[in-house]
């Protein structure tokens, strides 16, 4: 039977180990898919998230280009020199890409016009010519004048423009309102590093320009347009880094830009700026180890968590062979008691049946022989019967189904009628005692009596032969009574401290393979505890063992 219980135990033991490592492997596994994941998640981000720093960097160009142009179409060509130095100040502090603006004041009309473009009934050309902010950024310097022979125009975003317009009027369908977004691509021109923009004529002027196109007019009216050629510098773009834990440099480079150093050292990415800025781009560079620290914080949480969940098996894993073990135990000592309490009762109940044989089968029993028989009887009968009183004792007071009688004890009566009743028992039971600062207290006698009883017959029964020793102290001290047994036994060995008061445990040695049942000591601790009082033991192999019980003192 104890083998099976080995066997299966083993059993069990090997598939906890099995179930560790499986889980250990799974959780390198883990972590290593994790890394992996976080890696190709991170490089993913450092592509991707590119998108994201182009459209915040390029955000005030967005807001220049769609609603600061329009704005021009607003004056309805009336725009001169002073408005237009106030407008392009205002440009220059809200977009510093801004660098300088060329302003043409124009005219449209069915005459010829000197340095314009000149299509039968009619003619586009500029009045003056203003630049702003290249040379003094608060006032204007005048690059062209129609009544100024000594200027020339030099204007090919002008020409551009204006050749891009009288093509969008002879295609125009006068039935029908243009577009917004009609209207803005053919009146602007963006270029590499500017943009020309045209203001937008209101829709009846569009149609007299179509009839000026065709001859139709018999006037010759005067329009006033507004023409100016923003110069844009890429240099002066605000680089928004949306992602500084990602991206270590961003900077604009041209778009043949192309880097020295390729090595492995460095992670890269880019992306070509929109618009007027369509030559360069964003560059973006970060070290390995920068991109390995994001890829580092992205995996640390995942982890943690898989960390967490391998703890979590881990310590399940634990309480399993941890209750594997307790259960082994319990079984062991569970095992070992119905042994031994098989034992204890098979011993005086033979020499019960042996006797009662005895008497049974005799013809006349002389009267020492009735004597002895009897006593025998008494004797073992006592045996089965003190027994049975110590199960029922132990179970009463663990279930807390008895009360303390408390009655007032005189210690050396006490301790003396114990005395007696063992030496009567065992004559060569040595015994000696002390008591000091008390004579009375109030206590169960009866529970008492079965601490010391247990405590006496221990201190004989575990001690060589010439060694049948005790000395019982019993001492008063701060509100307390200190009872000490001390004994010249054979000892406890230090590892079975811990254990000899659990029930059913028996620790192994020459006095103990049979006879006992394992509760003696649990009983005490019960009984002690019962009373609200401690037990705590000390003691040295081959040299004795002293128990200390403290318990209230109730004067």
């Amino acid at each position: 039977m104890t083998a099976d219980k080995n066997s299966g135990y083993r059993k069990n033991f090997s598939l906890i180990i099995t179930f560790l490592i499986l889980i250990s492997v799974f959780f390198v596994l883990s972590l290593f898919l994790a890394y992996n994941f976080s890696k190709k998640f991170i490089e993913n981000e450092f592509v991707s998230e590119k998108v994201n720093v182009l459209e915040a960097s390029i955000k005030p160009y967005n807001e220049f280009f769609q609603n600061k142009l329009p704005e021009i179409s607003y004056y309805n060509g009336y725009l001169d020199s002073a408005t237009t130095s106030r407008f392009v100040d205002t440009l220059l502090l809200q977009y510093p890409f801004v660098s300088k603006v060329i302003f043409y004041d124009t005219e449209v009309s069915t005459s010829s016009v000197r340095d314009g473009l000149n299509t039968g009934h009619f003619a586009m050309g500029p009045k003056y010519i203003y630049q702003f902010g290249s040379l003094v950024p608060m006032d204007s310097v005048k690059l062209f004048s129609r009544n100024d022979p000594s200027t020339a125009m030099r204007g090919d975003d002008f020409n551009t423009l204006a050749i891009k317009l009288i093509n969008y009027i002879e295609t125009l369908d006068t039935a029908r309102a243009p577009t917004a977004d009609e209207l803005f691509s053919n009146f602007s021109v963006v270029r590499s590093n500017k943009i020309t923009y045209l203001n937008i004529p209101r829709f009846e002027d569009l149609k007299v320009y179509k009839q000026m196109m065709q001859r139709k007019l018999s006037t010759s009216p005067v329009y006033q347009q507004d023409m100016l050629t923003f110069y844009l510098d890429p240099s002066k773009i605000q680089i928004i880094n949306s992602n500084p834990k990602l991206y270590q440099n961003i900077r604009i480079e041209p778009l043949t830009y192309d880097p020295l150093d390729t090595s492995s050292q460095f992670v890269t990415t880019e992306i070509t700026l929109p618009g007027p800025f369509s030559d360069y781009k964003l560059y973006f560079i970060s070290a390995q180890s920068f991109v390995d620290k994001a890829i580092f914080r992205y995996f640390l949480p995942i982890a943690i968590v898989l960390m967490i969940f391998y703890g979590v098996l881990v310590l399940v894993g634990f309480l399993i062979y941890r209750n594997l073990n307790i259960n082994q135990k319990m079984y062991k000592l569970q095992y070992d008691f119905v042994n031994n309490l098989t034992h204890e009762f098979k011993t005086p109940v033979s020499v019960i049946k042996i006797a009662g044989n005895n008497i049974r089968s005799a013809a006349a029993l002389t009267e020492r022989e009735q004597k002895m028989y009897g006593r025998i009887l008494d004797e073992e009968a006592d045996k089965l019967n003190g027994l049975m009183n110590k199960l029922l004792a132990f179970t009463q007071i663990e279930n807390k189904a008895i009360q303390l009688h408390q009655e007032k004890v005189n210690i050396v009566d006490f301790i003396e009628s114990t005395i007696e009743s063992h030496r009567l028992k065992h004559p060569d039971f040595h015994f000696t005692y002390e008591v000091s600062g008390f004579k009375n207290f109030t206590t169960d006698p009866v529970l008492l009596g079965s601490l010391f009883d247990n405590l006496a017959e221990n201190a004989y029964k575990y001690s060589s032969p010439d060694q049948k020793y005790l000395h019982v102290s019993a001492r008063q001290i701060k509100g307390k009574i200190v009872l000490r047994f001390t004994d010249k036994g054979i000892g406890i060995p230090a590892p079975e401290i811990n254990n000899i008061f659990k029930k059913f445990y028996r620790v192994q040695n020459q006095y103990n393979q049979n006879g006992s049942v394992g509760l003696g000591l649990a009983f005490c601790k019960e009984l002690v505890v019962f009373m609200k009082g401690e037990i705590s033991v000390k003691s040295k192999v081959n040299k004795g063992t002293e128990f200390k019980i403290i318990l209230p003192y109730n004067e």
